[in-house]
C-alpha cells in the first residue's frame, strides 16, 4: 500500500469507529503499518466482523473496545485522548434502510450526532467521517459534481445527509475540524460475502465460484465508478492529517472517475476466475440510481487525493482474495 501521508503519526492517536468493518479495517491496518501511537477501534460487530481485526490483535498499538455509538458513555471513552477521529460505523445499504428507516437513522444519524459531539468534548484535532455517493438522488448530471444534489431516493441517503449537514454545522459553530467522503460503491478484500446486504462483488465472486445463481438487477446496463477500497484508505489518512484550512468543513466524492457497466463488471470476475456461469436478470431495485461517475477534482485540490488503482486493478486483488479463500 503507497503512503499517503507526509506527516509524522508515531506520535499521533486514531479512533476508527466501525474498525472491524471492511473499510474500517483497511484504515486500521494502513495506520498500524505505518508506525501510529495508537489505534482504538470501536465496534459493535452488528455487521463488522471479529475476523476483520483478528491480524491485529498481538500488536502493541491496538486497542479494541466492543461498543455502541448510540451510547454517549461510550463514544466519550472512546475519544479519550485521541488525536484523530475517522467514522467509518454506519447501518449501510440502501434496500435495508427501505426496510427498517428507523433503525438505519438510529445509528446514522443519533449515533453520528453522538460520536461527532464526543470528539468535540474530548477536543479531538480532526474527524473524518464516511458519507456516501447515495445523497446525489436523482441528480441527472454526469459526473457527480459535490454542490448539485437531487431528491434524496433512500432513508439511508438520507441519514448520509444528515451527517454532512450535521458536520458542517459542528465545523461553523464549534470551528470543529470535519471532513465528508462520499463513497462511490468501494469493493475489495474483506467485503463481506454473506447475508441479506452483501456487496455485490463478493456476491458475484461467490455465486460463479460455488455455481451457485448470480442475480443482476435490471438489465445490468447500470454504471457505478467502482472504487478499490486502497483510494477510500487514502482519503481517511488524507482528510484526517490535512493541513490546509480550507479542506476541512467539506464533503468529497471518492472515486476513481470512471464508470463500468454491472455486465462488465460481472463478464470480468468471471474472466479473471476462468468460469463461464451465467447470471440470472431480475427486476431492478427500488430507490437505486441507474448511472454513476464521480468528478474527483475538489478532493484532488483540496486533499491532495489521487487514486492509487483503477478498477481492474483492484477487481484482480479482491477476486485473487476471495478465490484464495475460497479454496483455503
Amino acid at each position: 500500500m503507497s503512503v499517503f501521508h507526509s506527516v509524522d503519526i508515531s506520535k499521533r492517536s486514531f479512533l476508527v469507529t466501525g474498525g472491524a468493518g471492511f473499510i474500517g479495517s483497511h484504515i486500521v491496518e494502513y495506520l498500524l503499518k505505518h508506525g501510529a501511537a495508537k489505534v482504538r477501534v470501536l465496534d459493535n460487530l452488528s455487521t463488522g466482523l471479529q475476523s476483520n481485526v483478528d491480524m491485529f490483535l498481538d500488536h502493541p498499538n491496538y486497542e479494541f473496545v466492543l461498543g455502541d455509538i448510540r451510547d454517549v458513555a461510550t463514544c466519550n471513552a472512546a475519544c479519550k485522548d485521541i488525536d484523530h477521529v475517522t467514522h467509518q460505523a454506519a447501518l449501510g445499504s440502501v434496500p435495508r434502510s427501505v426496510k427498517d428507516p428507523v433503525t438505519s437513522n438510529d445509528v446514522n444519524v443519533s449515533g453520528f450526532v453522538t460520536m461527532l459531539t464526543a470528539a468535540k468534548d474530548a477536543g479531538v484535532k480532526t474527524f473524518a467521517y464516511a458519507s456516501s455517493s447515495s445523497v446525489y438522488g436523482d441528480e441527472p448530471n454526469l459526473p457527480k459534481k459535490e454542490e448539485r444534489t437531487g431528491n434524496l431516493l433512500s432513508p439511508y441517503a438520507v441519514t448520509k445527509m444528515t451527517n454532512e449537514l450535521y458536520a458542517g454545522v459542528f465545523a461553523r459553530l464549534y470551528n470543529m475540524k470535519v471532513v465528508g467522503f462520499r463513497y462511490f460503491n468501494v469493493f475489495g478484500p474483506r467485503q463481506d460475502p454473506n447475508g441479506p446486504y452483501a456487496a455485490v462483488i463478493p456476491l458475484f465472486v461467490s455465486g460463479i465460484l460455488n455455481e451457485t445463481p448470480v442475480y443482476i438487477n435490471g438489465d445490468g446496463e447500470q454504471t457505478r465508478d467502482f472504487t478499490f477500497v486502497e483510494n477510500a484508505v487514502q482519503a481517511n489518512i488524507r482528510g484526517m492529517l490535512c493541513e490546509n484550512p480550507d479542506g476541512f468543513g467539506e464533503a468529497y466524492n471518492i472515486a476513481v472517475g470512471d464508470n463500468f457497466t454491472v455486465n462488465f463488471l460481472y463478464g470480468s470476475i468471471r474472466d479473471m476466475l476462468g468460469k463461464t456461469h451465467e447470471a440470472t436478470y431480475r427486476e431492478a431495485r427500488a430507490g437505486d440510481i441507474r448511472d454513476s461517475l464521480a468528478d474527483i477534482s475538489k478532493a484532488q485540490r483540496l486533499l491532495g487525493y489521487q487514486p492509487t488503482k483503477k478498477f481492474l486493478d483492484g477487481l484482480k486483488i479482491t477476486v485473487d482474495f476471495f478465490k484464495d479463500k475460497h479454496h483455503g
